[in-house]
């Protein structure tokens, strides 16, 4: 599927957006590892989320969709039966490595696959710290998927985390949970915490600290789940498109509500005020240990400057940096981003994508191996965009077509499914408001 994109002469109206993919993903997986039945609300119906809910209904979990609810019955890790068919994660990167986590300690005997892409993707890292524990898995070519876990007995362990990866951090965590003793992971944790608010929702407590002058996290096993009430709030990494959309386009004023504000992931948020935004945000509930920060954010027609985001700012905006390069080529000045290699094995090579596409529309773009130079205020053309297959490719330039002189082709536009499948009717929204 193609979508045209125009010239936006104003944005505005009041909006919610879906449900945020990581707290979705983690509610399935722990409500299938706690006792009792789990009510997930508004959970993000996309292709990422359906793929986590398929791999843990082949394992024996019962998800029934009621209205805005979505109740899992959980069987607790002993309670997974060994599946018929390989597992298969789709495009979803999250539920690959959470199941590494969850599986390595089952008794289960299982194949975890993917989509072209997903299969490109490094795997190692988790297997590595998951080995270190006694896992069993075996990757293609030592570091992708297929891979095949033979759940088995794990033991705790310390683990110095060398990547900001949320991702990497829950798959250690989860493997903990049922491991003998204490896992402890030192390094760069400071990456999203859902996962440390889900456990102690679910009844098991998280332990962070600092020992030799590093912070840690920690987990002790024996520790059993309960089944609890997750209310999923707005994807603050769905948001930003029209966060961003509104500060380019003129005449614009945006309100999003019920969004998730918790400090791991508004980075975005953060930056857009460095460069001069016209952006305000307010918490209206939510942000104890156990439950995630949600409140609105309003934004309004900006006037930009460049910026430099620094490595240590990249665990919190990782997903909005497509974005922010198109808000760079408007913005007055020099933003220059560092830091964010992670990028490149994405969905997609996301720095090259960017570049390539920036350039097709007219833009001069610097890279480098962990990010790029943009010098604006630069006059973007309509382009035929390729997004790689890639959703947050697609969405980014979406935007840029809006500030763009003539039309933008955003081709395969259908991937945005993965994670925001109503994207292109809440734009005409905003734009017939």
């Amino acid at each position: 599927m193609n979508q045209l994109i125009g010239l936006a002469k104003k944005l505005s109206g009041t909006l919610t957006v879906p449900g945020d993919k990581s707290i979705s993903h983690r509610g399935l997986i722990f409500g299938a590892l706690a006792k009792g039945k789990t009510e997930v609300i508004d959970i993000l119906e996309s292709e990422d989320v359906q793929s986590t809910a398929r791999c843990l209904s082949q394992l024996g979990v019962q998800i029934e969709k009621v209205g805005r609810s979505t109740w899992v019955t959980g069987c607790g890790l002993e309670g997974f039966k060994n599946p018929t068919a390989e597992l298969d994660c789709g495009n979803s990167g999250t539920t690959m490595r959470l199941m590494m986590g969850v599986l390595a300690a089952s008794k289960v005997h299982c194949t975890l696959t993917g989509d072209a892409s997903l299969s490109k993707r490094p795997m190692k890292r988790v297997a590595e710290p998951l080995r270190k524990m006694g896992a069993k898995i075996k990757l293609t070519n030592e570091n992708v998927s297929p891979l095949d876990i033979q759940g088995c007995a794990l033991r705790g362990t310390d683990y110095q985390l060398k990547i900001a990866s949320a991702q990497i951090k829950s798959a250690i965590l989860l493997a903990g949970l049922f491991a003998q003793g204490k896992t402890r992971i030192f390094g760069e944790i400071h990456s999203r915490d859902h996962t440390e608010r889900m456990l102690n929702l679910f009844g098991a407590r998280v332990h962070s600290g600092c020992a030799l002058g590093q912070d840690f996290v920690e987990i002790e096993a024996g520790q059993v789940l309960s089944a609890a009430r997750v209310q999923v709030p707005g994807d603050p990494s769905t948001a930003a498109f029209w966060m961003a959309a509104s500060c380019l386009v003129p005449n614009s004023r945006v309100v999003i509500e019920k969004i998730s504000l918790n400090e791991s992931r508004i980075g975005f948020i953060r930056v857009l005020e460095r460069m001069g935004a016209n952006i305000s945000f307010k918490i209206e509930s939510g942000g104890s240990r156990d439950s995630e920060p949600v409140g609105t954010v309003t934004v309004e027609s900006s006037q930009l400057k460049g910026v430099h985001v620094k490595a240590s700012e990249i665990p919190a905006l990782i997903d909005e940096i497509p974005l922010l390069a198109v808000l760079a080529s408007q913005a007055s000045g020099i933003t220059d981003v560092d830091g964010a290699e992670e990028l490149r094995v994405k969905e997609s090579d996301r720095l090259e994508a960017v570049a390539t596409n920036l350039r097709s529309m007219g833009c001069v773009i610097e890279t480098k191996q962990d990010g790029f130079i943009i010098k604006g205020k630069q006059e973007l053309k309509g382009a035929k965009i390729e997004t790689f297959h890639d959703h947050r490719i697609a969405m980014a330039f979406s935007v840029a077509g809006l500030v763009a002189q003539g039309e933008t082709l955003i081709q395969g536009a259908e991937c945005v499914a993965v994670s925001y499948p109503g994207f292109y009717e809440a734009l005409n929204q905003l734009r017939k408001e």
